[in-house]
């Protein structure tokens, strides 16, 4: 069985600002994007003011899986639905540019797979309304309600190690 899908290329807009810092000068962060914008093969300049400068930096796709529709309805009903855009340092040493928009998503689960990656730089940014629709179409196509279950504990039993039936995580025995 196939799992439904849909796809939208956005694109992504990158901030380098200047900061007064001993340790680094400018800082890099995702500041738009640009709901079916065509494919680049390199930055575009867009505009730039005092001490910083932003770009068209790649065009990537959303993906929404039908799996992931519980992730999209929490964005959607959040206080400011976002687009979770991830940068990367830049590792090809032919690229201009040290950074590279490596990944983009709607879901804050999937998103929060990269808060904690020591180089990765995790940010969201405003959902334009094109993508909120989008999101909020497939949402109403693809949704099932999934009942919560909660799990059952067994009951304590001293002679297994006190987890019941099945004794301790190390327990050969149970």
């Amino acid at each position: 069985m196939s799992q439904a899908t849909d796809r939208m290329p956005i694109g992504v807009v990158v901030e380098r600002r200047e900061i007064d810092n001993k340790w680094i000068d400018h800082t890099w962060q995702p500041v738009a994007v640009i709901p079916g914008a065509p494919p680049i093969h390199e930055w575009r300049h867009m505009v730039e003011g005092d001490g910083w400068v932003q770009y068209h930096a790649a065009t990537l796709d959303i993906e929404l899986f039908a799996k992931e529709t519980e992730g999209y309805r929490e964005n959607l009903l959040g206080m400011q639905p976002a687009v979770y855009v991830v940068l990367r340092p830049n590792t090809n040493p032919e690229d201009a540019h040290e950074i590279e928009v490596f990944h983009v998503t709607v879901c804050p689960y999937e998103a929060a797979k990269f808060v904690d990656t020591m180089d990765d730089i995790m940010e969201s940014v405003p959902m334009p309304p094109e993508i909120g629709a989008w999101v909020r179409e497939f949402i109403e196509k693809h949704h099932v309600e999934r009942p919560f279950i909660k799990r059952q504990r067994l009951p304590y039993d001293p002679r297994k190690g006190g987890l019941g039936r099945g004794g301790s995580p190390g327990d050969k025995n149970g």
